[in-house]
């Protein structure tokens, strides 16, 4: 069976507080977690109206003090936005509370526009020749600390957190692959260098201590409903979405619509067509077709689902009928086998 997980952004809808958001978080992740998914993801942005994971340790902590037994992660920290000494003291953390069931993914990305990066940064910078180089700081704050160290990461030292990469180019794809990481594909909003990262990663994968043969988990928009029609309008509100971030007037999450006419341009709508290229969007049948060919195409180990739909009743509805296709795949046919997953 290929694992099914989650990444939440902790979406705050039109209407509604951060605090509204954070209780449907847990909510869904209790959920999530009866319904055996593998993981529960969340992702930092900043300054965005609508989404609510920006202080994601810290939202971390609240899920995994909320569940038993899912693996709780970010998916991910940007750490071109922190030091890595910060990020490993947080995630070590983590994982002296809630021990075997952390996950630090990181991302490239400053996750938010160029003028919160300034203030998320003061004036640092990063680059490609950088990000390698902190990720590289990073791993080595979890291993056990050499004899007069000067500086180590308490807690965190000997700890050895599970590092992912997460990316949407080929950069990311190739740095996991050299250092021998799982590689997660953000398909969900970037599908242009799907096949071409997993590829490069596969290709070039050096083992490590970390893992033995390359993990790769593939990004996807879902929005399941009851049938076809229903499903359309539950969409519209991540359309909306993508829309006022392409006009750079981000709002929070917008209440579905009949249709789109009106709302969006020609262009506009050929763009968030395209970012949803990979979506699954419909009824059971058609979410499982959808699915079905992602995994046959990416040869996935996984697949992480992210769902933007206003109303909870309806999300949770979603994710409960992305588990049955999980399930029923697994019944219906004898998946390839797959490397076992990072703890």
């Amino acid at each position: 069976m290929i694992p099914f997980s989650v990444l939440d952004l902790s979406p705050i809808v039109e209407g509604g507080t951060a605090a509204d958001a954070f209780r449907n978080t847990l909510d869904l992740a209790r959920h999530a977690e009866r319904w055996g998914y593998r993981r529960y993801w969340l992702a930092e942005h900043h300054n965005m109206p609508g989404v609510g994971s920006s202080a994601t340790a810290v939202l971390i902590a609240h899920v995994a003090a909320g569940t038993r037994v899912i693996r709780v992660g970010s998916g991910g920290v940007m750490l071109p936005n922190h030091s890595p000494l910060v990020i490993a003291e947080q995630f070590g953390t983590l994982e002296s509370l809630f021990p075997g069931r952390i996950d630090l993914g990181i991302g490239r990305a400053p996750g938010t526009d160029p003028q919160t990066t300034l203030a998320l940064r003061r004036g640092r910078t990063s680059s490609e020749e950088t990000f390698p180089r902190d990720v590289l700081e990073l791993q080595a704050y979890f291993v056990p600390p050499a004899p007069g160290q000067a500086v180590r990461a308490v807690p965190g030292a000997g700890l050895r957190v599970p590092i992912w990469l997460l990316g949407s180019s080929l950069f990311s794809a190739q740095l996991a692959a050299s250092l021998g990481l799982p590689f997660a594909f953000a398909s969900h909003f970037a599908p242009d260098h799907l096949m071409a990262a997993l590829d490069q990663y596969r290709s070039r994968f050096r083992p490590s201590d970390a893992l033995a043969a390359p993990y790769a988990m593939v990004g996807v928009a879902v929005v399941a409903a009851e049938t076809d029609r229903e499903a359309a309008r539950l969409a519209t509100s991540i359309q909306q979405q993508f829309v006022n971030l392409r006009r750079g007037t981000p709002t929070p999450l917008r209440p579905p619509v009949d249709a789109m006419d009106g709302i969006w341009t020609p262009a506009e709508r050929a763009a968030v067509e395209h970012t949803l290229a990979y979506a699954a969007i419909g009824s059971p049948s058609t979410v499982r077709e959808r699915l079905e060919a992602l995994i046959d195409a990416t040869r996935a180990d996984e697949l992480m689902i992210t769902t933007h739909i206003y109303d909870h009743q309806s999300r949770l509805r979603s994710f409960e009928i992305a588990a049955g296709i999980r399930d029923a795949l697994a019944r219906d046919r004898r998946a390839s086998p797959h490397p076992a997953p990072p703890a």
